[in-house]
């Protein structure tokens, strides 16, 4: 079996639903996405998350993919569009934060209150309580990811996991957790 026929048949059965082939097209394609991407922004941390959307993307869209253009074409194509995208919002941050400067040049204290620390405490809580209802081994990535702040290859040590596998997890585990968030 050839390569394009190897893709070819992972590809079908990604859309099928089979985990095994979604860490395949991951693991074949990261590196392309990656390297495209790092050539564009530069900043290590905001290709990361650009080609992390691109693959979530990708495989909630995969049904859509044909199979007429190439496979890596298809995921470049959508890590373009995820970065204009994460350009917009940075843009509408600026011109939001702006606006917000002006604002609070005009407040005396900007030390934040008693009722701006016990809301900001809520809101950790909150997540960490969302965090909790995850299952295993998504719980888990996504505390030494974002909480203790540990590289993909230090939780794939610390879990046993394959670097691949880490990455797929805490891809689905973002997810997750953002529909735990949004039924709150």
């Amino acid at each position: 079996m050839n390569n394009q026929e190897i893709l070819s048949k992972k590809v079908k059965e990604a859309k099928e639903g089979n985990q095994k082939a979604f860490s395949y097209l991951l693991d074949e394609f990261w590196t392309d996405v990656y390297n495209f991407q790092q050539k564009r922004i530069g900043d290590e941390n905001d290709v990361e998350d650009v080609v992390i959307q691109t693959f979530a993307k990708a495989f909630d869209k995969i049904n859509t993919y044909n199979e007429e253009f190439s496979f890596k074409t298809w995921l470049i194509a959508i890590s373009k569009n995820v970065h204009v995208d994460m350009i917009r919002s940075q843009q509408q941050k600026v011109m939001h934060s702006s606006s917000e400067e002006k604002e609070a040049n005009t407040i005396a204290d900007e030390s934040p209150t008693a009722e701006d620390n016990l809301i900001m405490e809520q809101n950790l809580n909150r997540l960490l309580l969302c965090i909790k209802k995850l299952k295993e081994p998504y719980r888990t990535t996504i505390q030494l990811r974002y909480l203790q702040e540990k590289s993909y290859k230090e939780i794939a040590e610390t879990t046993g996991m394959s670097h691949s596998n880490v990455k797929v997890t805490l891809l689905r585990a973002r997810k997750m957790l953002f529909e735990v968030l949004k039924k709150q």
